[in-house]
């Protein structure tokens, strides 16, 4: 059987690694093993923030809602509550844009939900 030299795979996995390390600071852009550490780091920071990024919206939707809300001599959690209590399915993003772009939709929602 013939001998197998490895150095095309090898080649092809260092070129991989590197073009996905492109942009980074030092040697973490062309030295290998440096440069393999960073991507598998990257990686789990990205994992890690997809997650996160989900929080971060919810919690500036709630401080969008809560300022709306104090606008209309409410809390928030009144307002949550009294949407629960009266069965209205309307979603943190939507009333935030709501509060936003159509100031008086969202009062008469906060309306609705405290009467």
């Amino acid at each position: 059987m013939a001998r197998v030299k490895r150095g095309l795979m090898r080649q092809k996995r260092h070129r991989k690694v590197l073009s996905s390390a492109k942009g980074y600071f030092q040697r973490k852009k062309n030295v290998f093993k440096n440069a393999h550490e960073q991507v598998m780091k990257s990686g789990q920071y990205a994992f890690r923030d997809r997650r996160r990024r989900k929080r971060d919206f919810r919690r500036l939707w709630i401080a969008r809602i809560s300022a709306a809300c104090r606008l209309c001599d409410t809390k928030y959690s009144v307002l949550i509550d009294g949407m629960t209590k009266k069965g209205m399915q309307v979603d943190r993003k939507m009333m935030s844009e709501l509060a936003i772009a159509d100031f008086d939709a969202f009062k008469k929602l906060v309306d609705q939900a405290t009467a």
